[in-house]
């Protein structure tokens, strides 16, 4: 019994020294959270994207550039399997976003497809933006449009930041993404 109880006690410990060791090496940059788009569940940055390579991209539901969902859909899809992920952000920053999660969660994941973790709308410019954006702009630089996006390595650094015009095929976005998954070794 008494062997049992101290059994008890040194698991407790070892989590207990795990979990703070976790949080001590989650990057600034994923400190928080984000509600999850059409869910109750909420996504904890750190726990989901710490140490792996991550593409963040602000999106928007009714933008001439919307269509970059496929093609983000496409790299997840392509490099999943090398460790990358790929968060999506809706955001209504630039008047492009719908009125409703519901309408939102349709054009994702029905219209496009998509896989990948998209939130619920959030503010990604200015000063009441998602740490995770404002921690985006001190390395790089804000979103100046929907679809922006951004590398990040497996320490929470910008490896690059690409414009809305960059398709999410393009050759130097690859090179980024790559760069980014090498990161994990």
């Amino acid at each position: 019994m008494l062997m049992r109880r101290f059994y008890g006690l040194a698991v407790l410990l070892v989590s207990a020294w795990m979990g703070t060791a976790q949080a001590a090496e989650c990057p600034p940059m994923l400190q928080g959270d984000v509600q999850k788009l059409r869910s109750q569940e909420r996504i904890d940055l750190c726990e989901r994207f710490a140490g792996k390579a991550l593409v963040v991209v602000n999106t928007a539901s009714f933008c001439g550039f919307t269509p970059q969902f496929k093609g983000l859909e496409a790299l997840y899809q392509r490099y999943k399997g090398q460790g990358l992920e790929v968060l999506g952000v809706p955001s209504d920053d630039f008047r492009q976003e719908a009125d409703s999660s519901e309408e939102t969660a349709k054009v994702c994941y029905v219209n496009y497809g998509v896989t990948f973790s998209m939130s619920e709308t959030q503010k990604v410019t200015g000063p009441d933006a998602l740490p995770l954006f404002k921690e985006l702009a001190a390395q790089s630089q804000a979103p100046g449009w929907n679809f922006s996006k951004y590398v990040v390595d497996a320490q929470g650094q910008v490896v690059a930041s690409f414009p809305s015009s960059t398709a999410p095929d393009d050759p130097a976005l690859l090179a980024a993404v790559q760069q980014a998954i090498a990161s994990q070794r």
